[in-house]
This record gives structure tokens, C-alpha cells and sequence, in this order.
């Protein structure tokens, strides 16, 4: 997670970046359209909602399979055993990527939600089965769900570190954002200065949403204040 302390970097492997993506204009553009629709204050007294921006899933196809022929007969699909041991497969609706490896174990990553990701899933089956195997969908999971948010506020890191003890890690010479790991639910948080967080570790999502409300009071009374000249 070393980079340099300036910017925010590319977050464990997520693709979030504080200058494109989520965070981008386009971003911005589905903030604004997000926040035209009714919040459910019940469920998110803070006002502001999590966006989820990758679900990781993982299936058992139940059946031995042939890298190479795969990587040779399947479109947008590429193998290099020398360097990874699972042929690489893409599709564009929805756009994810999957993992594909001999022993029938897959993994989908990239989906915005828990059904696009199942949906993903059993296309990349079915383009298997296509290819002559006898391929199966059994023990389809959520693995991991990734999300993010933007408070809209400065977060004076430091204070927030320190009050929140063992639960905290900030190494600002190593990496820009603060590291929380909530107990209840298990979530990891990365808290960056200019308000932005981003969410990971929940199986479901409700868990990215309620870590975000657990830690939103804490963010608002270490809220950085403006300094006028």
C-alpha cells in the first residue's frame, strides 16, 4: 500500500482513484443523480449513501478445465501460465472481469451490484459450457463488496487516529489515508483528508452501509475547519 503521500492512490486493488472513476466527472455526474433520489433516513441517517463500486464473487464450475483451449477458442480471454495460473476473461454487459482457473474455481470482479455480478458470473459459465466443458454454477458467494463515499467535509486524520486507538492506522509517510478496521460490522475503512472514504471487506450490503453511519460522527467531530485570512 506504499506510495507517495500526496494523493490518493489507487486503494487496495479497487480502481478508485480521487481524479477519475467514481471520484471523476462522471462520478460526480451519478453523485448528483444519487442524490436526487429519496434517502431513506431509517437506513442512512447520515443522508448520504454509499456508492458500491466492485463486487467480488467466486463460483465452482465442478469440473477440470484446459486453460489453453479456453484462452484459444474464447473472445477477449488471455493466458500467460507463466505469470498467472488463470485465464483472464472480460465481457462488457456487465463489464467485469473473471478469473478462470483449472480446477473450475472462478472468481468475477468489476460489477456494480450483487445481481450484475451473478448475472456476470453465469455468462462467463455459460461461455465454458460453449466451449465443450461440462461446467456447472454450484457455491456462488459475495466475497468482498467495495464502496465509497465523499462526506463533503476535510477530515483532520490525525485527531481521528488518535481517538480511535487500536481500531486505527495512519502512516502518512506511507500511505495517505487512514486505516480503520470496524469490529461490528468487520469493514475496513480508508479515510482520506478531503473527505473521501472508501468502504471494504462486506459480504453483503447492508454492512458497507452500516460501517459508513457507525463512522460518519466520528468523521463530522473531526471535521477539519476553514481557516480564513
Amino acid at each position: 500500500m506504499a506510495s507517495a503521500a500526496g494523493a490518493e492512490p489507487t486503494v487496495l486493488g479497487m480502481g478508485l482513484r480521487s481524479g477519475s472513476g467514481a471520484w471523476g466527472a462522471g462520478g460526480g455526474r451519478a453523485a448528483a443523480s444519487a442524490m436526487d433520489a429519496a434517502v431513506d433516513l431509517a437506513v442512512h441517517p447520515s443522508g448520504l449513501v454509499p456508492t458500491l463500486q466492485n463486487i467480488v464473487s467466486t463460483v465452482n464450475l465442478d469440473c477440470q478445465l484446459d486453460l489453453q483451449q479456453i484462452a484459444n477458442s474464447a473472445r477477449n480471454a488471455e493466458y500467460n501460465p507463466k505469470r498467472f495460473a488463470a485465464v483472464i476473461m472480460r465481457i462488457r454487459d456487465p463489464k467485469t472481469t473473471a478469473l478462470v482457473f483449472a480446477s473450475g474455481k472462478m472468481v468475477c470482479t468489476g460489477a456494480k451490484s450483487e445481481e450484475h455480478s451473478r448475472l456476470a458470473a453465469r455468462k462467463y459459465a455459460r461461455i465454458v459450457q460453449k466451449l465443450g466443458f461440462p461446467a456447472r454454477f454450484k457455491d456462488f458467494k459475495i466475497q468482498n463488496i467495495v464502496g465509497s463515499c465523499d462526506v463533503k467535509f476535510p477530515i483532520r486524520l490525525e485527531g481521528l487516529a488518535l481517538a480511535s486507538g487500536m481500531f486505527a492506522n495512519y502512516e502518512p509517510e506511507i500511505f495517505p489515508g487512514l486505516i480503520y478496521r470496524m469490529a461490528d460490522p468487520k469493514v475496513v475503512i480508508l479515510a482520506f483528508v478531503s473527505g473521501k472514504v472508501v468502504l471494504t471487506g462486506a459480504k453483503v450490503r447492508e454492512d458497507i452501509y452500516r460501517a459508513f453511519e457507525n463512522i460518519y460522527p466520528m468523521l463530522v467531530q473531526f471535521r477539519k475547519r476553514q481557516q480564513y485570512r
